[in-house]
């Protein structure tokens, strides 16, 4: 993503190699209360090491994924701390639906973070020949329903095609994408 999104408070920003993205990257993937909700299911990741080969391929994949997929960080604009990560992929056969998901460090639970960075996202994506963006969430995960529906989401359903396990679906198209906030009106 070239230049990086941002928004009042955040930046949306492709992953780096860096040592502070490697550590801001476990701080998030490395919680088990952030990836027992992941899916597919999704270990934390154990240690410093571990993670920067995960960040590190992120980073190669990047530049061969087409747009508007991808993966990236959430940066605060305040003091340039990643709270979270955003991801734009295709749902599984792989060939049509895109998801995205997103990820906060708890600490940065209940501040919009997810549902700022996410829309501005989404402005972006659309901007690009798709249809709709879909978002799966764990029935039980309060936290993420909440975000989609502030997002702008509509739910349409429950399934269990995708990684093996129930999962509430959630979609939205360009015409019912709110606008970009100007004021930090969401909350997570």
């Amino acid at each position: 993503m070239q230049p990086p999104l941002q928004t009042e408070r955040l930046i949306v920003r492709d992953w780096t190699t860096s040592d502070s993205d490697v550590q801001a990257a476990l701080a998030l993937y490395g919680r088990p209360e952030v990836t027992e909700w992941l899916t597919p299911v999704v270990s934390n990741v154990a240690d410093l090491a571990a993670m920067r080969a995960v960040v590190h391929s992120w980073t190669e994949s990047q530049p061969l994924l087409l747009p508007p997929t991808g993966r990236w960080a959430m940066q605060r604009r305040s003091d340039n701390l990643v709270v979270g990560g955003l991801v734009l992929r295709m749902l599984p056969p792989y060939d049509h639906d895109l998801e995205l998901t997103w990820q906060l460090r708890p600490e940065a639970w209940g501040h919009g973070y997810a549902t700022e960075a996410a829309t501005a996202l989404l402005h972006w994506a659309f901007t690009y020949d798709i249809d709709e963006v879909f978002a799966l969430t764990r029935p039980d995960n309060t936290r993420a329903i909440a975000t989609a529906e502030r997002i702008g989401m509509e739910w349409v359903g429950e399934t269990d095609k995708y990684y093996d396990t129930t999962l509430q679906v959630y979609r939205i198209r360009q015409g019912d994408l709110p606008e970009r906030p100007t004021d930090g009106e969401f909350r997570d």
